[in-house]
């Protein structure tokens, strides 16, 4: 294999560089619904979907009542990963995305869902050093 091939995600052998992806950190702070499992689990499958990503599957863990949920999307472009702490309103949630799929489609689904006071979000270009 050359070394400037990339093997993309989902898909064929490309010849070209592409960067791996890019990798969304979201800090959400007063968000609410950080207990409901079933709804973080349609969160999380409606945000890959709307990025255009094929999901593999959903793993979530609830630490018991009233305390938060773990969790993440595997996907075939990467993954959507959860952490909830429902005792102070924040939630931590990472996106990484590869391919033509578009992390920041799932901003509007996710803050329809968790509904937060104020978002913080920082993006990073994955594997831009593989040239």
């Amino acid at each position: 294999m050359e070394r400037d091939t990339v093997l993309p995600c989902a898909g064929p052998v490309v010849n070209t560089y592409v960067a791996p992806g890019l990798h969304l950190l979201i800090d959400m702070h007063g968000a609410k619904n950080l207990r409901d499992q079933a709804l973080i689990e349609r969160a999380l499958r409606e945000a890959a979907t709307a990025c255009g990503a094929t999901i593999l599957d959903v793993k979530l863990h609830s630490f018991g009542e009233g305390a938060g949920i773990t969790g993440v999307a595997i996907l075939a472009e990467s993954h959507i990963s959860i952490h909830t702490w429902p005792e102070t309103g924040f939630a931590a949630i990472d996106i990484f995305m590869c391919g033509g799929c578009d992390p920041h489609r799932a901003m509007p689904v996710l803050e329809a869902a968790f509904t937060p006071g104020r978002t913080s979000l920082s993006a990073h270009k994955r594997g831009e050093d593989l040239r």
